[in-house]
C-alpha cells in the first residue's frame, strides 16, 4: 500500500436537519438546527466512536430557500464551547470567515476554544463565497481573489497572535514575586496591505500551540492557501480519478512550500446511504430523492452556478456556462458532473440537493466500506467528512455498519491514543515562530 498514514482520518460533519435537503422527512429522523440535545448526541455518539473531530459549518445570510439545515443555525463558536464542557476527546472544528471578521478576535476565540477543550480545537478558514455585506455594513462584497489575498494575511496575523506568549512565560513564583517573564511575552506589531494589528493577544499559548487549521476551497487560490497554512483540507470530489488528481496536485504545491504532505490532509466529502442489501440502500436513497423540492433544488444550483436557471429546460444538459466569481470550485464540480455524466438539469438539482456536490455513496455497509478504502489506497484521500442524509439514523448505520469493517481491517482506531486533535490526526505541535525562526 503507497499510503503513508497507516488509518483514515474521520470527522462528523454536523448539519442537524440532515445533510440530504429531504432527510428531515425520513422516517424517525430527528431534526432542528437549534436542537441542542440532538447536537449534542451526535458529538457524544461521535466521540463513542473515536472519531477524530465533529464539525460545524456557517453561513452569513439567510433566506426560506435555503437548505433546512441552513435556514438557522447557532453561532458555531459559542456552540463548541458549550459541546467542549460535554466531551473529553473528540475534536472541535468550527468555520470563521476571514472577509467579515477581525483577526484578533478569531485568535482569541479559538486560543479560549483551544484552552476550554484541553487541546482540541480546529479553524476552518472561509472567505465567504456568498455577499454578505449587507450583513456588516460593508459597501460591497470582495471579489474572488481578493478574498483570499485578504485570507492569506488574515491568517498569518492570527498565527502571530498564538505565538504572543511563549510556553513558559508563565513563573508564577510566589517566593520571588515574579508572575509573568515579560522577556517571554512578545508584540505583532503587523502593519500590512488589510490589517494593522498591534498584539500581543492577552491569551498564552494553547495547548496545541495552534488550533489546526483547516481549509476548504479547492480553486487555484483556495489550493495555494491550503498548500501553505492548512493541516486539514476538506474538499467535494465525486470520482476517484479526478480526486486523485486533486490530491497529487495539492501534495506537490504542499511540498513546494517546503512542508511535509503528511502534515496536509486530505478529507472529502461523503454522503453514506446504508442498507442491510443494495437493494434497500438504493430504496432509502430513492425515497429521499423523490421528496427532494425541486424548485428549492434548483434555487441551490443556480445559487452554485451563479446564475438563474429557471429559462433553461429541466430535461436536458447545461450548456456551457462561465463559471462565476464566487465559488469557482463547487460551480466547476457542478457543471463537470453534468458534461461527463450528461446528467439532465432535473438530475442535477437531484444530486445537488442530495450532497451538494459531495459524494453520495449507496450501498450496504461491505460496498460502503470498500469504496472508502480504494479512495483511501489509491492515494485520493486521507480520510472522509461524513455527512449523513439524515440523524441519528444515518450516523448509528455508519457506526454500526461501516467502523467494524474498518477496524477489522486495521483502517481505523478502536481507543484514542491521544488527548489533542492534533494527537488524533497525527500533526506536530507548532513550534514558537521564535524557535522556528519566523519573522
Amino acid at each position: 500500500m503507497s499510503q503513508t498514514l497507516q488509518q483514515m482520518r474521520l470527522g462528523l460533519f454536523i448539519q442537524a436537519a440532515g445533510h440530504h435537503a429531504s432527510g428531515w422527512r425520513y422516517p424517525g429522523a430527528q431534526s432542528g438546527s437549534e436542537n441542542i440535545a440532538l447536537i449534542r448526541n451526535l458529538t457524544l455518539a461521535a466521540e463513542r466512536a473515536c472519531l477524530d473531530m465533529v464539525f460545524f459549518g456557517d453561513k452569513l445570510v439567510t433566506s426560506g430557500k435555503d437548505h433546512p439545515s441552513m435556514i438557522v443555525r447557532f453561532e458555531p463558536l459559542t456552540l463548541l464551547g458549550s459541546l467542549a464542557a460535554v466531551t473529553e476527546r473528540i475534536g472541535l472544528a468550527a468555520t470563521a470567515s476571514t472577509t467579515y471578521n477581525e483577526p484578533y478576535t478569531v485568535a482569541r476565540q479559538f486560543g479560549t476554544l483551544d484552552h476550554l477543550s484541553g487541546g482540541r480545537a480546529a479553524w476552518n478558514v472561509v472567505t465567504t463565497g456568498y455577499d454578505s455585506a449587507a450583513n456588516f455594513s460593508r459597501a460591497s462584497h470582495p471579489k474572488h481573489d481578493q478574498r483570499y489575498a485578504i485570507a492569506e494575511e488574515f491568517v498569518d496575523v492570527v498565527r502571530g497572535l498564538w505565538d504572543s506568549f511563549e510556553d513558559d512565560a508563565y513563573v508564577r513564583n510566589a517566593e520571588t514575586g515574579v508572575y509573568l517573564d515579560v522577556n517571554k511575552m512578545h508584540r505583532l506589531d503587523h502593519q500590512g496591505e488589510h490589517f494593522d494589528v498591534a498584539g500581543p493577544l492577552n491569551l498564552t499559548r494553547s495547548p496545541q500551540g495552534h488550533p489546526v487549521l483547516i481549509q476548504a476551497g479547492s480553486s487555484g487560490p483556495g489550493m495555494a492557501l491550503a498548500a501553505r497554512i492548512a493541516e486539514v483540507v476538506f474538499t467535494a470530489q465525486q470520482a476517484l480519478d479526478t480526486a486523485q488528481d486533486f490530491y497529487r496536485e495539492l501534495k506537490r504545491e504542499v511540498v513546494a512550500q517546503g512542508r511535509d504532505p503528511h502534515h496536509c490532509l486530505v478529507m472529502p466529502g461523503i454522503m453514506p446511504i446504508i442498507g442491510a442489501t443494495p437493494v434497500e440502500a438504493q430504496a432509502r436513497f430513492e425515497q429521499l430523492q423523490q421528496w427532494t423540492d425541486l424548485d428549492a433544488a434548483l434555487v441551490l444550483v443556480s445559487d452554485r452556478l451563479g446564475q438563474d436557471l429557471s429559462g433553461f429546460d429541466l430535461d436536458q444538459p447545461l450548456p456551457d456556462l462561465p463559471l462565476p466569481e464566487n465559488m469557482k470550485s463547487r460551480a466547476k464540480l457542478l457543471l463537470d458532473m453534468s458534461h461527463r455524466d450528461g446528467l439532465t438539469l432535473r438530475q442535477l438539482c437531484h444530486l445537488a440537493a442530495g450532497a451538494r456536490g459531495h459524494k453520495i455513496l449507496v450501498g450496504t455497509p461491505e460496498q460502503v466500506a470498500d469504496e472508502m478504502i480504494a479512495w483511501f489506497e489509491g492515494e485520493a484521500a486521507d480520510g472522509f467528512n461524513l455527512m449523513p442524509s439524515h440523524f441519528p439514523e444515518g450516523l448509528e448505520l455508519f457506526i454500526d455498519g461501516v467502523l467494524p469493517i474498518l477496524r477489522k481491517r486495521g483502517l481505523f482506531r478502536h481507543a484514542y491514543e491521544g488527548r489533542t486533535l492534533r494527537d488524533h490526526l497525527g500533526l506536530p505541535r507548532p513550534a514558537h515562530r521564535r524557535w522556528a525562526g519566523e519573522p
